[in-house]
């Protein structure tokens, strides 16, 4: 039995990722203009980089060594809260970066 290090299962494998992505970016534009999303996948849709933001940046937050980690000690935690409150009240990202870097690189020295 070949193993999946064999470049022709490699190079299957890129084509298939390939075609699958040029796929579902493509169909937006290759479709009809007829053809409209109900309106209530359309309200659904402003949620996905919200959510796929929050699904890259919780586990980085909340899980160290496999294991959830709320807890008071948990340095990146307070600066993704500081940096939450930050943008909710200014609507400024540049803001809200820095002070969560800022509130995350003091904790680290202090702690």
């Amino acid at each position: 039995m070949a193993g999946i290090d064999q470049w022709p299962y490699m190079l299957g494998a890129i084509i298939c990722l390939v075609v699958g992505t040029v796929i579902t970016r493509a169909s937006f534009f290759v479709l009809p203009a007829r053809i409209e999303l109900p309106v209530w996948l359309e309200r659904a849709l402003r949620y996905a980089p919200a959510c796929a933001l929050a699904a890259i940046i919780a586990p980085g937050v909340l899980a160290h060594d496999r294991h959830v980690t709320i807890s008071w000690g948990n340095q990146q935690l307070w600066a993704l809260l500081a940096a939450t409150a930050v943008f909710a009240r200014t609507r400024n990202m540049l803001a809200m970066m820095v002070v969560g870097m800022g509130v995350f690189t003091v904790l680290r020295l202090v702690g």
